[in-house]
């Protein structure tokens, strides 16, 4: 960790001095974690002055974290044993190695016997006694003994396809999941070894046995060794037959969107299971997906102003020469009045081939630029009755606009296109984000003006400022009508099954699942639509298993 002290031009801040105090405190008492102390750092660095790591610091950081925690790690993880399957924060019950050996995981991850039975009994919990391992170390230096050429070949694949790519990748802690995928070059490497290591042990062998006793002898203790007891220790938790929830959940995205929809999804995890639907299987090919990171490059923006299956082209005004290649990557944003500016206009403004509708920067390159932040999006609420995009109950809360603030001091090419197509859609296609992420710019800056349906967010003309502290995902109003007919006709894909390990990512998604039926649940009751709730207790009794998805924290506070 960074030390830092109050900056001496706000020493007399007395609030801020009592912050500080309280957080080393907090610290000290172990309250606090890497990333609180982290976000702590950048929440209050304009106050602080925060020592510069040295040499030796940086040193000791690549070593410790980036080689030891980020690649070795995963090493032993493959060759010697795997703790879980949870990400691990450099603490000592979560993505660790280990080998089945108490006395030398003791070590380091503690007394192994006060495991609870979860632990003790989790599927991706995989000890192979460093058994592999061993084999691969005595095939390195059986490889150097006996051609040391081909040694060096194997070792400088080795060397780049681990430690040199570390060097290269200069991981932060703590990324956004676990790496290990990416040096799996090594790995093949060390596999090549573990073979040199078998015909190391016959060549030692043979001096001492007739060959027939050696070969069956050589082969039995290598095959259990390696791959008879990586196949024990692995399978249940890497077979995936039968398990379906990824498709499930694409297609409960999807079935939460109205006919010709466009929806709005954030990277990968919340783009390629919807992908896959529409592409191989043909499932609700009306709706448009469309992927907000790759909005920011032309190509992207031509596909999406194309029709693709029964999906009509994207509503998107500009022209090619207006977006191709760095045309307004960035837009800056230059105040020129503090009054709010129709939507229309501003992107009008922003279109214009005039210098006098561009900045200069220090650079000599000349950006564009929009005058206001604030933001108004007229209603018309005959097209919003029209067009259905809220249930009848609801017309009566209809705004006359949409008001919303532009955070930050640019406006970037993909959320430029975002609002060009709210603003040229004009309600006849309904519009929804997948939650994939919570900033406040993935929702356009919109999150008081959603209706929550089944998974996603759809845009609608009724303000709910969101006042419940909490989950992020409590945004929005819900139709419960709509919402139930979604939710009761959703593929759980298996989800049910309480013999399937659902694996850490399957359950942190089930997260969405679980907070929006909670809070289905929560508006029925309010409702007085008790039969309907208990019709979806009973569901969430089917289809989430306790172990996997919490249902208790799902129904009990209904029940």
């Amino acid at each position: 960790i960074l030390d830092f002290r109050i900056n001496p031009e706000y020493s007399h801040e007395d609030e801020l001095v009592q912050i500080v105090s309280e957080f080393r405190t907090a610290y000290n008492q172990g309250k606090i974690d890497l990333e609180d102390y982290t976000a702590f750092l950048k929440g209050y660095g304009d106050y602080l002055i925060i020592d510069k790591p040295s040499f030796a610091n940086n040193m000791k950081f690549m070593f410790e974290y980036q080689f030891g925690y980020m690649y070795v790690r995963y090493l032993m993880w493959n060759f010697v044993g795997r703790q879980n399957d949870i990400q691990g924060k450099d603490d000592i019950e979560n993505g660790n190695w280990i080998s089945g050996i108490n006395f030398l995981d003791e070590i380091r991850l503690g007394n192994q016997s006060k495991l609870t039975s979860d632990m003790k009994n989790n599927k991706s919990r995989n000890t192979y006694y460093f058994l592999p391992f061993i084999l691969g170390i005595i095939g390195m230096i059986f490889h150097a003994k006996k051609d040391l050429k081909s040694f060096y070949v194997l070792l400088a694949l080795f060397l780049f396809t681990s430690f040199a790519l570390k060097i290269f990748l200069n991981e932060r802690p703590f990324e956004p999941r676990e790496r290990d995928y990416a040096v799996v070059g090594s790995f093949y490497v060390f596999a090549m070894w573990i073979a040199f290591g078998v015909y190391a042990i016959y060549e030692g062998l043979k001096k001492y046995l007739s060959p027939k006793i050696t070969i069956p002898a050589v082969l039995a203790v290598s095959m259990l060794a390696a791959p008879v007891l990586l196949a024990k220790e692995n399978w249940n938790d890497h077979d995936r037959s039968g398990k379906y929830t990824a498709l499930a959940m694409a297609k409960a995205y999807l079935d939460s969107c109205g006919p010709n929809a466009i929806l709005f999804t954030i990277g990968d995890n919340d783009t390629f299971p919807l992908w896959y639907a529409q592409e191989i299987e043909g499932y609700r090919t009306d709706v448009r997906i469309v992927n907000t990171s790759l909005l920011a490059t032309d190509w992207y923006i031509d596909q999406m102003k194309n029709k693709a299956y029964k999906s009509d082209p994207l509503p998107i005004s500009f022209t090619r020469d207006q977006y191709r290649g760095s045309n307004r990557d960035g837009v800056l944003f230059v105040e020129k009045t503090k009054e709010p500016l129709v939507l229309d206009e501003v992107l009008k403004f922003i279109k214009l081939e005039d210098e006098r509708a561009t900045v200069e920067m220090n650079s000599g390159k000349k950006l564009h630029y929009y005058p206001s932040n604030k933001i108004i999006l007229p209603i018309d609420k005959n097209a919003i009755i029209k067009n259905n995009v809220v249930a009848k109950k609801f017309q009566d809360s209809i705004v006359s606009e949409i008001a919303f603030t532009i955070k930050g001091q640019a406006l970037y090419k993909n959320r430029l296109m975002m609002l060009d197509i709210l603003n040229e859609n004009n309600w006849k296609r309904p519009m929804y984000f997948t939650g994939g992420s919570f900033a406040d710019e993935d929702f356009l800056w919109l999150k008081d003006y959603l209706e929550l349906d089944g998974m996603c967010y759809k845009i609608v003309p009724i303000k709910t400022p969101k006042t419940k502290e909490g989950s992020p995902l409590d945004m929005g109003i819900i139709d419960s009508d709509r919402m139930y007919d979604i939710v009761m006709k959703w593929d759980w894909g298996n989800s049910g099954n309480p013999n399937m390990l659902h694996d850490i990512e399957t359950r942190r998604n089930s997260v969405s699942y679980r907070s929006n039926i909670a809070r289905l649940m929560e508006v029925l009751i309010n409702e007085d639509k008790n039969d309907k709730a208990e019709k979806l207790i009973d569901l969430a009794m089917q289809k989430m298993p306790i172990e996997q998805f919490g249902y208790y924290t799902l129904v009990e506070p209904f029940v």
